[in-house]
């Protein structure tokens, strides 16, 4: 599997597990409702990955916030989880949160120079 395959097929996944929070998100409204308020950006996330699918090299930035903001949940949420603020269960969600980030990390699109950088006798072309 090449690597923008496997990027995109993260991409599904991820995007899907994101949106499908829309259903515990409603659920958590009136019981929690900073908790639906959290998920509300995981689903919106989540769209905006599905359509990063099309193309990942212009949707580069959409990817490294995935990735470094999985990483600020994970540290979050695993601070709380040792200072006994949240269930010690909630750890599993640090573990995933940190794969997230690292397999995006680990296969985000590399970046591209543009094309008049690229071909240097064009950028001073009038």
């Amino acid at each position: 599997m090449n690597r923008e395959l496997a990027l995109k097929v993260v991409l599904a996944v991820v995007g899907f597990l994101f949106v499908a929070l829309g259903y515990p998100m409603v659920v958590f409204v009136r019981q929690d409702p900073a908790l639906s308020m959290m998920f509300s950006l995981y689903v919106t996330l989540g769209v905006f990955l599905l359509l990063a699918i099309r193309n990942p090299s212009a949707s580069r930035s959409v990817i490294a916030f995935t990735a470094w903001s999985s990483f600020a949940h994970a540290a979050l949420m695993g601070i709380q989880a040792c200072r006994n603020m949240v269930a010690r269960g909630e750890l599993i969600g640090v573990a995933v949160l940190v794969i997230i980030g690292a397999v995006l990390i680990a296969i985000a699109p590399a970046k591209q120079l543009l094309a008049s950088a690229s071909h240097p006798s064009q950028l001073h072309s009038h």
